[in-house]
């Protein structure tokens, strides 16, 4: 059970601001306010914010526009 376990977290990195940042191709100060507004969820360790790579791609596919 622990090697399942350990296959998800390793396909699952928590990502930073920065890549966040690079991910969406905005600033970092962009991805922060995207951040702290509660569009991209957060997972908060001690003063460190990450963002799961799953909630990232819901959040683009929730920004994405039909004409």
């Amino acid at each position: 059970m622990e090697e399942s376990n350990a296959a998800i977290f390793q396909n699952e990195k928590l990502l930073k601001a920065n890549e966040v940042a690079e991910l969406l191709n905005v600033s970092r100060a962009m991805s922060y306010h995207l951040m702290q507004s509660g569009q991209i969820p957060v997972v908060r360790i001690n003063r460190a914010v990450r963002v799961k790579p799953g909630d990232l791609r819901s959040f683009i596919e929730q920004q994405r526009v039909t004409s």
